[in-house]
């Protein structure tokens, strides 16, 4: 019998400059998705939750998802491949949003690794620098972020522990 820890995040010794990770899998942004992300950060701009202005109004003639749920989606898709072991998220050093979102349409990510640098006064950590890209289902690059991520080496990272012991199955 094999046991198999679905590895979260990496450590500093496992990201390359230049590496892509491919997050998956995408999210289908409804309606309701939209609406309840607006009331939970009190964004009411009526371009996001009401039908009719949209449609009377707008550039668009239809509801425009907000911004920050496609970026906060992105951002969560690569907390597996990137985040999932940090020890803080730094900084976002810059947001774009290239194409409008709407209800319906599916993101996809993908994160590319820039930079990273070992911390100069603590030996058990560094900072990685990378990219994420939304896409929707027509390829079009709807949001754009790049992040500083501080993450354990490998040796100073804390043992992932579970609340119960290694011998259940027997």
């Amino acid at each position: 019998m094999t046991t198999y820890d679905r590895p979260f995040g990496r450590y500093f010794e496992d990201f390359v400059v230049g590496d892509i990770y491919r997050h998956w899998p995408g999210k289908t942004i409804t309606e309701a998705d939209d609406h309840l992300f607006c009331m939970l950060t009190m964004n009411h701009h009526p371009l996001h939750i009401n039908a009719w202005f949209a449609e009377q109004e707008t550039v668009h003639k239809k509801n425009v998802v907000v911004g920050n749920l496609v970026y906060s989606l992105a951002l969560g898709m690569s907390v597996p491949d990137v985040s999932g072991s940090a020890i803080a998220n730094l900084e976002v050093e810059s947001l774009l949003h290239r194409f409008p979102t709407f209800h319906g349409d599916t993101i996809y990510a993908e994160t590319k690794v820039i930079d990273k640098v070992e911390s100069m006064s603590k030996d058990d950590r560094g900072v990685v620098r990378v990219e994420t890209k939304a896409f929707n289902q027509r390829a079009e690059e709807v949001c754009f972020f790049r992040r500083k991520v501080m993450v354990w080496k490998k040796a100073g990272a804390p043992m992932r522990r579970r609340p119960y012991s290694d011998d259940v199955w027997s």
